[in-house]
């Protein structure tokens, strides 16, 4: 399937480099070769192929090229550097995409600044939007919840084959991609809070609790699921609040990127799903048309809770909750509609006979509606 960055990322190409980032296996490497039949002589080099590493560190791909390839060269010592030199110096018309299986930031940062020479992309699980022309929006959620928006296991259509893949894929983040932030007697502890996280999406975090429950510190904890966001295992959404210092001072919500890895029944894994969805959204409206936008979730002082929030320039655009079956619209979502009347109310539901509109509140079809998203 033709993944929704692909054209985008072929348009930013003819003006600076892209540098792709997302989490491992989303599907970079694919595009990125899909993308190559565009050009006369394209080269692809992997810095975990013992010979691409070679002619990187070399420099020694053919002076021709007219689009280069470098994936997971964030593993290269001073890397920023090193592709700061090859774009400043390339030939005219040469094309540079560089992919990483998390965000580069993270790996072994250097001084250099890339700024002005980039266009920042990121790839993120397939959605329902991104189904939209090849299954019915609530054929796609189910399909979502139930198997994950990764390619492999998605495409697979077999919750048996996504859970083979889920095996693997979980054990090499732990054994590989996990190592090159902590130590080695650190791994079990980080194996735990993961499994321990799948049961806790969609509520704040308590760093105390989980700290507790694993007899570590928590800082230790923050430092933990740090290291997960920062692997895109994970993502948080933090309370909106205009008083941006009072927001991060709370507790965030945390979801996985695989929807699929989930613990606690449909309810949980739809509103894990919707939350992949949204953030695509929000990440695709970022990164592509340069939007101030926000997805947050709301908590008030007296308790009242909403699943998520859209916000755009620090004004809440939307209001969101979420239900697998229920379309009498939450007491909550009611009461933040009248303290956040020019917010947009919904709640979507994912086994809905018909969209309804009840004291404000659109009671709406969630497949139909995050079929509507931007990505």
């Amino acid at each position: 399937m033709k993944r929704y960055l692909y054209d985008q990322i072929k348009k930013d190409l003819q003006k600076k480099m892209v540098i792709l980032t997302g989490p491992r296996q989303v599907g970079k490497t694919w595009i990125a070769k899909a993308i190559m039949p565009e050009f006369k002589s394209p080269q692809y080099l992997n810095y975990d192929n013992i010979a691409d590493a070679a002619i990187i560190n070399n420099q020694s791909w053919p002076v021709k090229s007219d689009l280069l390839i470098f994936d997971e060269i964030h593993k290269k010592p001073l890397w920023k550097k090193f592709i700061k030199g090859v774009f400043d110096t390339r030939a005219k018309n040469q094309a540079i995409l560089v992919t990483g299986s998390a965000r580069l930031d993270t790996f072994r940062q250097s001084g250099e600044s890339l700024a002005g020479r980039y266009f920042p992309l990121r790839l993120n699980p397939i959605s329902v939007r991104e189904l939209k022309d090849t299954a019915e929006p609530e054929e796609a959620l189910a399909l979502l919840n139930k198997l994950g928006g990764f390619p492999e296991p998605f495409l697979s259509g077999s919750e048996a084959d996504a859970a083979r893949w889920r095996n693997q894929y979980y054990t090499d983040l732990i054994r590989e991609d996990i190592l090159e932030f902590g130590r080695l007697q650190e791994v079990r502890a980080m194996r735990l809070l993961l499994e321990l996280l799948r049961s806790r999406v969609g509520s704040p975090l308590s760093y105390t609790s989980i700290a507790q429950d694993l007899q570590i510190a928590p800082n230790t904890v923050r430092r933990y699921i740090d290291i997960l966001e920062s692997l895109c295992i994970v993502f948080t959404v933090r309370p909106f609040h205009a008083n941006v210092a009072r927001a991060l001072l709370k507790e965030p919500k945390l979801y996985f990127y695989d929807s699929g890895f989930v613990q606690g029944g449909e309810g949980i894994q739809l509103e894990n799903t919707c939350a992949v969805c949204l953030l695509k959204h929000v990440q695709y409206l970022q990164d592509i048309a340069g939007e101030i936008v926000e997805l947050n979730y709301i908590k008030t002082k007296e308790g009242k809770e909403v699943d998520f929030s859209l916000s755009k320039k620090g004004k809440a655009t939307h209001l969101i909750e979420v239900k697998a079956s229920d379309d009498s619209p939450s007491p909550s979502l009611i009461a933040l509609a009248k303290k956040l009347p020019e917010a947009s109310a919904l709640q979507l539901v994912q086994n809905l006979r018909h969209d309804q509109q009840k004291d404000d509140i659109a009671i709406v079809s969630a497949g139909q509606w995050l079929a509507q998203l931007s990505a």
